[in-house]
């Protein structure tokens, strides 16, 4: 029995060291909204291994009076080729209506061109702790970054 799960084990990690993948060190670009968020996002994404990384967003609005700030740990794995889908969890503060802090999650597919750019469509659930943003948000997104 200990060989039989031995063995399941050492498949099942190399069936995601195969899927494993580089992702580039850093991306910066723009995350363009609807629903409830606020319009356009400044992203930035660095990473932290092989298939994960951190994403911090940026949205400003009203005359950047009203700010939303977001962060993310993000697991990366390869669907084929230079198709990528990618899952997370994190938190942000938010300004508009009062300060207030969420809990978000995220779920997106994205494409790496041949080129620096990097193109993804994602969604996030947004839960409202306190202030601000209360119950749940969502937010679908289109998202251009050059990659270095």
């Amino acid at each position: 029995m200990k060989k039989i799960l031995l063995s399941l084990g050492l498949i099942i990690a190399g069936a995601f060291s195969v899927n494993a993948q580089d992702i580039s060190e850093n991306a910066i670009g723009l995350r363009f909204s609807g629903g409830n968020g606020v319009g356009g996002e400044i992203t930035y994404q660095r990473a932290l291994g092989e298939n994960n990384r951190l994403e911090i967003d940026l949205g400003l609005a009203n005359k950047f009076t009203n700010f939303k700030a977001t962060g993310l740990y993000q697991w990366v794995w390869n669907l084929e080729d230079k198709f990528n889908w990618y899952a997370g969890a994190g938190g942000g503060i938010v300004s508009a209506g009062g300060t207030g802090i969420y809990a978000a999650g995220v779920v997106g597919i994205e494409y790496d061109f041949d080129a620096p750019i990097l193109l993804s469509v994602d969604y996030r659930p947004e839960i409202g702790i306190s202030g601000g943003l209360s119950g749940l948000n969502s937010d679908v997104a289109l998202s251009v970054k050059y990659q270095f």
